[in-house]
C-alpha cells in the first residue's frame, strides 16, 4: 500500500547533520533564559484552561543554543480537568536576545513529521535573519514522535503493509490489500484507543495555542510547511485574532475532498514526473532523448515490477509500491532527480537497491527499523479529519475516476485510502473553506510544479482566506521558501520580521 506522505521535512533536512549535543552556553544564557521576553502567558486563555497556558515548563539544555521541554496539554480539550498527554519540544535560541521579537512555531508537514527534528535543523530551513531575531520552536504534535505517540504495528508488520500492492488487479489481491489495512487499523486501536479520538488537526492547533500562551506572545507567528499549512489555517480559523504572522508554505485546500485531494496530487505526482523527464531529456540522459522515451521507461518499471519484484537488500523484495515510492521521492526535490534517474536505470536492469533507498528514505525507514511512526500518524490524523473511502466497493466504484486522472499513479492513490474505511474512529469535521475572518494578513506560498501539494491548492487556500495573499513560486520541488528563489525568501523574511506581507498576490 503506498503511503504518501504530506511532508517537507524529509527532503529539507536531507544532508543536513542534526545539531550537536554538547552543553553550550554561549548566545543563549542559562536554560531557561529569554532577556526581553514577556513572562507568564499572553493573549486570552480559555476558560478551564489556565494550567496548561501558566505551565512553566523545564527547559534543559538539549545541543548548541537549543532546549528541550516537556509541556502538558489535555488529551480531550473537552474535558480539560481529565486525562493528559505530552508534547515534547525543542528551541533554538535567538541569537540577538536583547533584540528578540518573539518565538516563530515551525511545523514540517506530515501529518507525523517531527517538529524536534525540524528545529534540530533550523540553521539549514531557515534564513539568518529569522535565527537572529526569533527563538524557534519545533515540537512533535500529538501523537507524534516523541511527543505522546500512535503506536500500530512492529517493523515486520509496517514494512508488509507499505509494500502491499497499491494497485490490485483483481478480488484476491484487493482482499490482501484490504487485510493489511485492517491489521493497521485494528493494531491502532489496540495500542492507541483511548489517543486515536483526540489526534487530529483541530486537536493540534488547540495545542499550538496553549504553546503560544506558555512563551508569552500576544499573537503566533507561524511557519507551516505542507500539511502545516492546514495545521496553520486551522489555526487560524479557531484563534483569528490571536494570528500575528503565518507562513502557510506548500499549501493544502481544506475545502477539498479526500477524493478531489488525492486526484489532483496524482495529477501533481505526474506534472513533476513529466517535469523530470522532460529535463532528463534536454540533457541526453541514460533514460532516452525524448520526454516521451524518459516516461515510458519509468512506466515500464512501475508496470514490470507489479508481477516482478525486484531484489532489494537481501531481506526485502522491492514491489511495485515500494518502486513508486522511490520514483516519487525524488521528486519532491530537484536536486534528487540525478539519483532518480540512477534508481530507474538500476531497476529497469533488474536491480532495487536503490529504489529501495530512496523509498526507505520517503518513509524513515533505517536498517534497524522505522526511525518514527510517521506512516502510521498520517492515517490516524487523516482517517479523523475528514470523511474518506468507507468501503472496497466504494474504492471499486470510483477506480476508474482515479485511472482516467493518473493512469500511473491514481490507483496508488485510491487504494492507500482504504485503511480510513476500516479505522476504528469516525471522522468528526469535513471539508470546508476556511475564512478566519478578523485574522491579520496570511502569507501563502505556492510553487506551480510541486509534486505532493499542488499549486491549485495554494491559490485555493490564500482565496478563501479573508486576509490571504499567494506568493507564487515559479519552480520545481516541494514547497517555496528556501528553495533558491531569492524573492519568495525575501517575501517571507520581510512579513515575518517587519509584519509587512505584500499588498496583493505576487509571482517569483
Amino acid at each position: 500500500m503506498t503511503t504518501v506522505l504530506l511532508a517537507a521535512v524529509a527532503v529539507l533536512a536531507s544532508g543536513c547533520g542534526v545539531a550537536s549535543r554538547a552543553q553550550d552556553g554561549e548566545n543563549g544564557g542559562t536554560a531557561g533564559s529569554s532577556p526581553g521576553q514577556p513572562k507568564g502567558p499572553a493573549g486570552p486563555i480559555p476558560a478551564g484552561l489556565e494550567k496548561f497556558y501558566q505551565q512553566q515548563p523545564d527547559w534543559e539544555r538539549c545541543g548548541s543554543n537549543q532546549q528541550c521541554a516537556t509541556i502538558t496539554v489535555p488529551l480531550d480539550y473537552s474535558k480539560p480537568a481529565g486525562q493528559t498527554i505530552e508534547l515534547r519540544a525543542r528551541k533554538v535560541l535567538a541569537r540577538d536576545r536583547a533584540g528578540k521579537i518573539g518565538t516563530l512555531f515551525i511545523n514540517p508537514g506530515g501529518p507525523g513529521g517531527s517538529g524536534l527534528e525540524f528545529a534540530a535543523s533550523a540553521g539549514f530551513v531557515l534564513g539568518q535573519s529569522l535565527l537572529r531575531k526569533f527563538d524557534v520552536i519545533g515540537w512533535d504534535p500529538r501523537g507524534v514522535g516523541e511527543s505522546t505517540p500512535v503506536k500500530c504495528l512492529d517493523t515486520e508488520q509496517l514494512d508488509k503493509f507499505i509494500a502491499a500492492d497499491g494497485s490490485p488487479d483483481d478480488d484476491a489481491e484487493i482482499n490482501e490489500l484490504n487485510n493489511e489495512a485492517k491489521t493497521l487499523a485494528d493494531g491502532c486501536e489496540q495500542r492507541s484507543g483511548e489517543l486515536l479520538p483526540h489526534v487530529s488537526t483541530k486537536d493540534a492547533a488547540r495545542d499550538i495555542d496553549v504553546l503560544r500562551g506558555i512563551v508569552g506572545d500576544p499573537q503566533l507567528y507561524y511557519l507551516g510547511m505542507s500539511y502545516g499549512t492546514y495545521l496553520g489555517a486551522t489555526y487560524a480559523e479557531l484563534f483569528p485574532k490571536n494570528v500575528g504572522r503565518l507562513v502557510l508554505d506548500g499549501a493544502v485546500d481544506p475545502s477539498k475532498t479526500s477524493e478531489q485531494n488525492n486526484i489532483a496530487q496524482a495529477k501533481g505526482f505526474d506534472t513533476a514526473l513529466d517535469a523530470f523527464a522532460e529535463d532528463c531529456a534536454q540533457r541526453s540522459c541514460r533514460l532516452g532523448s525524448t520526454k516521451a522515451e524518459v516516461l515510458a521507461k519509468v512506466d515500464k518499471l512501475i508496470n514490470d515490477s507489479d508481477a516482478n519484484p525486484l531484489p532489494g537488500d537481501g531481506k526485502r523484495q522491492v514491489t511495485q509500491a515500494l518502486v513508486v515510492l522511490g520514483v516519487i521521492y525524488p521528486l519532491y526535490l530537484k536536486d534528487f532527480w540525478p539519483r532518480l534517474e540512477d534508481a530507474v536505470l538500476d531497476g529497469l536492469d533488474g536491480k532495487g537497491a536503490r529504489l529501495l533507498a530512496l523509498a526507505d528514505e520517503y518513509t524513515g525507514r533505517k536498517p534497524s527499523g522505522y526511525e518514527n511512526n510517521q506512516n502510521e500518524v498520517i492515517y490516524a490524523v487523516n482517517c479523523l479529519d475528514r470523511p474518506d473511502i468507507t468501503s472496497v466497493a466504494q474504492a471499486k466504484a470510483e477506480e476508474p475516476e482515479y485511472q482516467a486522472a493518473s493512469p500511473r499513479f491514481g490507483s496508488f492513490l485510491l487504494w492507500g485510502s482504504v485503511a480510513c474505511a476500516n479505522w476504528p474512529v469516525k471522522p468528526e469535521d469535513k471539508p470546508h473553506p476556511i475564512k478566519a475572518a478578523g485574522a491579520k494578513p496570511i502569507v501563502v506560498v505556492g510553487t506551480t510544479r510541486d509534486p505532493a501539494t499542488p499549486y491549485a491548492w495554494a491559490v485555493g487556500l490564500a482565496h478563501q482566506l479573508e486576509s490571504g495573499v499567494l506568493v507564487t513560486r515559479d519552480g520545481d520541488g516541494h514547497t517555496g521558501y528556501k528553495a533558491g528563489n531569492e524573492c519568495v525568501d525575501n517575501v517571507v523574511e520581510t512579513y515575518l520580521l517587519q509584519g509587512t506581507a505584500p499588498t496583493a498576490d505576487i509571482k517569483c
